[in-house]
């Protein structure tokens, strides 16, 4: 278990301290993109590097397609954030952030649900080689 004075934890816990300020003033309901727009915003006013929509490259076999996927936040090259604005998660949502991890190469990821009545139950932390 990672102890909360953990760099990485720390990244996580601005990244989700960020979101619920956020969804405290505006709510749910609204477009994905706003809520993007905003969480971006407040993080690099936090001081972290933020890539928007930054395009990943997918490889099979010999083949490669330069823009495989989008994904909506990469947080100092550490954290993906995968924004959605849905009814409830499903298990795709959990799936497409664990391909975009491993395509990516990334170790950690945040899917947050601003649609969620209360932001704490629309998150779900991710990892490739842990369970959280």
């Amino acid at each position: 278990m990672r102890s909360l004075n953990d760099p990485e934890d720390l990244i996580t816990k601005e990244i989700i301290g960020k979101a619920i300020a956020i969804h405290r003033v505006l709510g749910p309901g609204l477009l994905e993109s706003v809520y993007k727009y905003f969480l971006a915003h407040e993080l690099r006013k936090a001081g972290l590097h933020i890539e928007q929509q930054k395009p990943i490259p997918v490889e099979y076999g010999s083949e490669t397609v330069d823009v495989g996927f989008r994904p909506d936040l990469i947080v100092d090259g550490e954290v993906i954030v995968e924004i959605k604005t849905v009814q409830k998660l499903a298990p795709i949502h959990e799936a497409q952030l664990l391909s975009y991890l491993r395509l990516a190469n990334i170790e950690r990821g945040l899917l947050i649900n601003f649609h969620a009545c209360r932001l704490a139950d629309g998150i779900k932390r991710r990892s490739l080689t842990r369970n959280r």
